[in-house]
């Protein structure tokens, strides 16, 4: 019971607060406070109902249920990062003697709130639902033969299919990585939101990703709170090879590349015999060729310990998804988005194509990898971004 009211008390008193600075202390005339009052208690009552929607069977109410939850929890966390924001103006206002009329200045706050975080949600609410943008990027390889230079690898990542995204979105999205013609398709993890039973027929566009060397899949941390090894099978079942902390040779025109796949980087926590081992994944790899490391997690990075990867594939990160979250990404991964070099390796990190929770995506829109590896001499260059 304490953990409850603990838990509601929190949600309930930033709604509180977000109601004060934006309804009552401009004293907007009737009935507009009334009004703004009852809104901001309707969100909250759909949040609160989305959360009991998500632990029962799906159903057309259930669905719009979670819609409106998903969608204020996104819009709230904006509004209140606008609220505190404007307090932290006006008080600097304030202090320094330029506003003496303080009913003047809380109506001309609410209303920058209002009049920014509003058209600012509907934008992230388009960017989030709309195509995702093809990000090009070449990476120079030592040792990558003439065979294989030029070899496209199109990343999907954080596609999260579950209660807002289905598979008519889902075949969209195979449909612009199969209109890139890529040599390789990598899917980094985070695939579902949900379980095999409930989303098995949302997931069928899979089995129509085209690559003549192969469509690669690793698991995130979503596929192990709804059932990893269920998942896994399902998308073998689909065509798509899963690598599970080892690795393939694929060879064209006499060069090879490795490709090699570790579970999610916190898989240990949840199903200890999965746990990522990338030394697993590369053990026998051969040492003279290129080495392409499938990770969810950027920081995966940090555990090679003296492992050879040329390139690590990631995602997990969204590019923070709804601004300003992308700022708090950081205390826990080493990079937010693109290509950085951690702890002595290249790493590119995903934006996410789908969205996780909020169907709102405020900066980074969502995103498909396409990489262009060619190869430079052992003594040679590095890698450049177009």
């Amino acid at each position: 019971m304490l953990s409850l009211l603990l838990g509601l008390g929190l949600p309930t008193a930033l709604h509180v607060y977000i109601g004060l600075r934006l309804f009552t202390a401009p004293g907007w005339p009737a009935p507009w406070a009334a009004l703004g009052w009852g809104l901001l208690g309707l969100c909250y009552l759909v949040l609160l109902a989305g959360f009991r929607a998500a632990r029962r069977e799906a159903t057309g109410f259930t669905r719009v249920i979670q819609w409106g939850a998903y969608l204020w929890l996104g819009a709230f966390g904006v509004f209140l990062t606008a609220v505190l924001a404007s307090d932290v103006v006006g008080a600097a206002l304030s202090l320094s003697g330029t506003v003496t009329d303080m009913h003047a200045l809380a109506r001309g706050r609410a209303a920058a709130v209002l009049g920014t975080v509003v058209p600012a949600v509907a934008f992230a609410f388009v960017t989030a639902r709309g195509r995702a943008r093809v990000e090009r990027t070449t990476v120079a390889l030592q040792d990558l033969g003439p065979g294989l230079d030029g070899l496209r690898v199109v990343q999907l990542s954080d596609v999260h299919v579950g209660p807002t995204l289905d598979g008519v979105w889902l075949q969209r999205v195979v449909d612009q990585v199969n209109a890139l013609k890529p040599d390789i398709v990598a899917i980094t993890g985070d695939l579902v939101d949900g379980s095999v039973d409930q989303l098995r027929d949302q997931m069928t566009p899979l089995a129509s990703l085209q690559a003549p060397l192969g469509v690669y899949y690793v698991t995130g941390n979503h596929e192990f709170y709804h059932g990893a090894r269920a998942w896994m099978a399902e998308v073998a079942r689909l065509g798509i090879t899963v690598l599970t902390n080892e690795h393939r040779v694929v060879e064209r025109g006499g060069a090879r590349l490795v490709i090699a796949g570790v579970t999610d980087h916190d898989a240990g926590h949840i199903d200890p015999p999965l746990k990522s081992r990338p030394d697993l994944a590369l053990a026998g790899a051969p040492p003279d060729v290129p080495r392409l490391l499938l990770a969810h997690q950027p920081r995966t990075a940090l555990s090679l310990e003296g492992l050879r990867v040329d390139l690590q594939l990631s995602g997990h990160t969204h590019g923070g998804q709804i601004f300003p979250f992308m700022f708090f990404v950081k205390f826990q991964q080493p990079v937010v988005q693109g290509l950085a070099t951690v702890a002595g390796t290249r790493v590119y990190t995903h934006r996410g194509t789908g969205y996780w929770g909020p169907p709102l995506r405020l900066g980074p829109a969502p995103e498909i990898a396409a990489l262009t590896l060619v190869g430079v001499p052992r003594s040679g260059g590095d890698s450049s971004q177009a």
